[in-house]
């Protein structure tokens, strides 16, 4: 019965998705949605970015793992991204009526620096996509009892979240989140009910998170535990600054004061939403404490899936795992989306040969083969990250250290320091990426980790190229 209702509501996701597809009449359709999007829809698009299986399953099990220090990248930096975006980076960027984040390169700087950070932004969402269709594999998995293994679940959800994002771009994305956003909030905060009823309440479960040290969240005072924290709050929360998909779900906004408090109060809510999966999950040691040990020990992250089929009646885990699938399909479609739409229009296009020049209704087919491509590569990198044994958590970590090296300091140099120049942004690229790469071999463990230092390296280069290279003008 479980089964045959997850397989009803994929299919319905799949239709909701393909209606919107309707709407989809230009490019700029495809990619923004007409710019039409009102203030709920932004909200919950922009709740819906990075509430995924990171969320539901990632951080839950690092919460068990560790404690409320390894949560730092996520949700506390996460949530600090969406909106600081919305405060310093929404206006200005929708004042510009462009289609790409990656556009705003190409006119503030030139086609050069577009190009390298198209390719950044694009291969800074591998980890990310992966990370969803990962868990699709693992709710596959899980529900089948392992009949389907995680492989084939991992193809099976990547198809799933290919078939509605193809055709209905930013519209399937808009319509099929605010929907399954309902599901999410409601039937996570119904399964948080029937949970407490089963721990007596709230009570116990903090009370024992507090006693076993759960609760601990600055680090020690010591040079290196600093650093790393600080670092992964930051990597989490400016590497993921230029993210198409971000952007994106700005754009959208039907105009420029929704964009900015779209932005804002979407990452409030996802800070403070975040915390019921913990609960959840951490609400298992007290119910089922041998399970948990033993979950603990083999795969944190199916704490909280087992606890709901082992202790949940029939409707409760029809509730879960609708939920489940809501919020990571939700992410995948978008983050599937946003890469494609950013090598389309800013690396394979720059690149066609001179003359050859696109109309509407081939860069809209151009973008939907390059969605199919990357969600190839994506299915391939998850498959591959599995036969590594990479966690759901390491994989969104990982994701935005090129972005922090090559793309943030271009994008706040070009919208807040004027004299910012292309020799700067080029300077800033190619330094910071000679940094970063070689220290990733020589000290991977370094006190501080090697995306800061070419994070570091980026800056210097900006300032040193836009100033000598006025310098030798003048």
């Amino acid at each position: 019965m479980l089964i045959g209702f997850v397989g009803i509501y994929l299919v319905l996701s799949i239709g909701l998705g393909l209606y919107a597809a309707t709407r989809v009449h230009s490019a700029r359709d495809y990619v923004t949605a007409g710019r039409s999007l009102p203030i709920p829809i932004v909200i919950a698009m922009v709740f819906a970015t990075w509430f995924g299986a990171e969320t539901v399953l990632g951080i839950p099990g690092t919460f068990i793992d560790e404690n409320l220090s390894g949560l730092i990248s996520d949700p506390f930096g996460a949530a600090f991204c969406l909106i600081f975006f919305g405060l310093f980076f929404a206006r200005p960027l929708y004042r510009r009526n462009i289609l790409t984040l990656g556009d705003f390169y190409r006119d503030r700087f030139n086609q050069p620096v577009e190009i390298a950070v198209g390719i950044a932004i694009a291969l800074s969402y591998l980890g990310w996509v992966s990370a969803q269709v990962t868990a699709l594999g693992l709710v596959f998995n899980v529900l089948s009892e392992g009949d389907v293994s995680m492989s084939m679940g991992i193809i099976i959800g990547a198809a799933v979240v290919l078939l509605y994002t193809l055709f209905g771009g930013m519209w399937s994305v808009a319509i099929t989140t605010f929907v399954q956003m309902i599901v999410i909030v409601a039937g996570l905060l119904w399964i948080a009910v029937l949970v407490s009823d089963l721990t007596d309440g709230m009570a116990p479960v903090v009370e024992h998170a507090a006693a076993a040290g759960k609760f601990t969240f600055w680090p020690s005072l010591d040079v290196v535990a600093v650093i790393t924290f600080v670092a992964g709050f930051l990597t989490m929360g400016l590497g993921s600054i230029p993210q198409q998909d971000v952007f994106q779900r700005a754009n959208s906004a039907m105009n420029e004061n929704v964009a900015v408090w779209g932005t804002i109060l979407g990452g409030i809510a996802y800070f403070f939403f975040a915390a019921v999966p913990i609960y959840l999950a951490y609400s298992a040691l007290l119910i089922d404490p041998v399970m948990s040990e033993q979950l603990m020990n083999d795969d944190p992250q199916l704490v909280l899936p087992n606890l709901i089929l082992n202790h949940m009646p029939i409707y409760a885990q029809i509730i879960f795992f609708g939920a489940l699938l809501s919020v990571i399909m939700s992410t995948a479609s978008g983050t599937l989306l946003a890469p494609a739409v950013t090598l389309s229009e800013n690396v394979i296009r720059p690149l066609l040969p001179r003359g050859r020049s696109l109309d509407d209704a081939q860069f809209l087919w151009l973008m939907r083969g390059t969605v199919v491509m990357f969600a190839i590569l994506v299915t391939a990198y998850a498959l591959w990250s599995q036969v590594q044994s990479t966690s759901i958590h390491e994989m969104v970590e990982n994701a935005y250290k090129v972005t922090l090296v090559m793309a943030l300091v271009p994008l706040v140099a070009g919208i807040y320091w004027r004299r910012a120049n292309n020799t700067g942004a080029i300077a800033s690229i190619v330094l910071g990426l000679l940094v970063w790469l070689p220290m990733e071999f020589i000290a991977p463990d370094g006190a501080l980790p090697p995306h800061f230092i070419g994070f570091f390296a980026a800056i210097v280069g900006m300032l040193g190229g836009t100033l000598l290279s006025r310098k030798q003008a003048s």
